[in-house]
């Protein structure tokens, strides 16, 4: 049940005009009083004896009686309360009741008081009602409305409780305005799948995603084929600027522009520029270990580079400071903004769905300290000019690993709104994951198929050691690895480690230590992808070879190098 508090106004008669009118769209089906401020109020939907202008006259009579000066300029309050699409649709007694409770929690009319304000509830469609009230009181006092929004929202979620409606989390006021019905009925005429406002916030979040710079942000939107209107100072300072579609015009044929901050909060120019600045100042200041920025190079690079330091990342919001903390949350919105951007076609949906669900949890009231968040911003940026992959080989193998990384991400961000009480933060951070899961199915299937195809394939000595290792390294769910599909696979990967001069058991320990297993659905994928991550091993591995011989213990073929001895240069995260 979504209550929305509608801009006060001036004018009682032309509300309810609207309000009984066929409405803009020649939506508004039926309209008719469901319940009134005495249960007696003349209907002009019903009744065809009644008018609105003795409604209006009724509705005003307390404004009017009170002396001009102690009027309220704006005394016509509008309330609209809506269903989810998946509710049952509730009779007109059901909505009367609604409204007779939001009334009564708002301060309009408190039964109790017997000195309420004077309203009307109307319905012209099954899923909302609209509450028209005028803000002086019987007794020609003014209400007490403070807060007025959120006591309607707290009272949304005991309604849906009592009733037995979807149960919508509670808000904090950090989340994107939400389209107007006008907007989703022109989207719908235009034949578009979101609202002109909803496309908008995607394109320029995308522009947002990685960069360094105001001048490559512009750019960015002139590309995607935004018409940009700059605010500037008579100085030549730049304000501020607004975004339209091209083809997303008014009455009057002109394009219809939205400033940043309409979009969403995080999307005005100042706040776009707290990002750039902050990846200035604190440039010397960065960590030892944090990764230095690189040059574009080839998308299974960027996404092997993402997926690393997304697993850095991980760690951070588990044990890191809160405001640190969201501001990785929020340089990970840029993450999934970039790899949906550049994504093949198969995966492409799902990732720019969790893309669009995770934006919600990229806000709190907890304030970002950027600058921390410098390595995920870079790791978006890499993805961005690194170019779109292919979806196969090596691409789509690194796509399948960086996913892998960023689901674990995702959600540590849901655990930690979750702890902070941020309720629609962590359900859309759920989503986002949901999302995520799906992407990653379809981006593993082709890589961890030659895996398991390898692992099958090799000798028994050779598979035997492994189990071994296994065994030897994660006693408590080592039989459950060895009953999952994915074993061969997680077998194929061991015996490339133990070849390249790895340990096995030491590898799977150090994998199994960084993060628990429990939650995740294959323990041997996730095991996959870490390894092959930390023990820098080709993502692809269609093209190596797949007899026993291939994976001999390295010391015999190395030289001097034995196993537990990684290469020269590489490390392990």
């Amino acid at each position: 049940m979504i209550p929305r508090i509608q801009k006060r106004g001036q004018r009682t008669i032309g509300l309810l005009y609207y309000l009984y009118g066929p409405g803009k769209h020649e939506e508004h089906i039926d309209p008719h009083l469901v319940a009134s401020w005495d249960h007696n109020a003349p209907d002009p939907g019903r009744d065809p004896s009644a008018t609105l202008k003795q409604l209006q006259q009724l509705l005003d009579q307390p404004v009017e009686n009170i002396d001009q000066a102690d009027r309220p300029k704006k005394h016509v309050w509008h309330l609209s309360v809506r269903n989810s699409a998946e509710d049952r649709i509730l009779t007109d007694e059901k909505w009367g009741e609604v409204a007779r409770r939001m009334v009564a929690a708002t301060g309009i009319d408190d039964p109790e008081q017997g000195a309420g304000c004077r309203w009307v509830a109307v319905r012209h469609a099954d899923d909302h009602i609209h509450i028209v009230a005028t803000l002086v009181r019987e007794d020609g006092y003014k209400p007490d409305l403070d807060h007025d929004a959120a006591r309607a929202q707290a009272q949304a979620r005991t309604l849906e409780a009592e009733m037995g409606l979807r149960r919508l989390n509670k808000g904090d006021g950090t989340a994107a305005q939400r389209p107007s019905s006008a907007e989703r009925h022109k989207a719908e005429r235009q034949g578009r799948e979101r609202t002109a406002r909803e496309e908008l916030r995607e394109t320029v979040r995308r522009a947002v995603a990685g960069a360094a710079s105001e001048t490559e942000f512009f750019d960015r939107l002139a590309s995607a084929g935004l018409l940009i209107r700059k605010r500037v100072a008579p100085s030549g300072d730049l304000l501020g600027c607004k975004v339209a579609l091209p083809d997303d015009r008014n009455k009057d044929g002109e394009p219809v522009f939205y400033p940043g901050a309409r979009l969403a909060p995080d999307l005005s120019l100042p706040r776009i520029r707290e990002r750039w600045s902050a990846d200035t100042r604190d440039q010397d200041a960065a960590p030892a270990d944090t990764p230095a920025p690189v040059a574009s190079s080839s998308p299974a690079g960027a996404r092997r580079r993402a997926a690393s330091t997304a697993w850095r990342a991980v760690l951070v919001i588990e044990h890191g400071d809160d405001a640190v903390a969201a501001a990785y949350i929020a340089a990970a919105s840029e993450v999934l903004d970039a790899l949906a951007k550049t994504s093949a076609a198969h995966t492409r949906r799902e990732l720019r769905e969790a893309a669009w669900a995770f934006e919600r949890a990229s806000r709190s009231h907890v304030r970002a300290e950027r600058g921390h968040d410098r390595a995920l911003r870079q790791a978006a940026r890499d993805l961005i000019y690194s170019g779109p992959a292919l979806g196969r080989g090596e691409d789509g193998a690194t796509t399948a690993m960086a996913i892998d990384m960023l689901f674990f991400l995702i959600t540590a961000a849901a655990h930690w709104h979750a702890k902070k009480d941020h309720a629609q933060q962590a359900a859309a951070a759920r989503q986002a994951a949901e999302h995520l899961r799906a992407a990653y199915q379809a981006a593993a299937a082709q890589p961890l198929g030659a895996l398991y195809q390898r692992g099958r394939r090799l000798k028994r000595p050779l598979q035997q050691r492994q189990m071994t290792a296994l065994r030897e390294a994660l006693p408590e769910l080592a039989e459950q690895i060895l009953a999952e599909p994915g074993w061969y696979a997680l077998a194929a990967t061991l015996a490339d480690a133990e070849a390249a001069g790895h340990d096995p058991a030491a590898l799977l320990a150090d994998a199994a230590r960084r993060r628990e297993l429990d939650t995740a659905q294959s323990v041997s994928d996730v095991l996959v992808w870490r390894l092959r991550r930390a023990a820098d091993l080709p993502a692809d591995t269609t093209g190596m070879v797949s007899d026993g011989h291939a994976a001999e213990p390295s010391a015999q073929r190395a030289g001097r190098r034995t196993p537990g001895q990684a290469r020269p240069g590489r490390g392990r995260s």
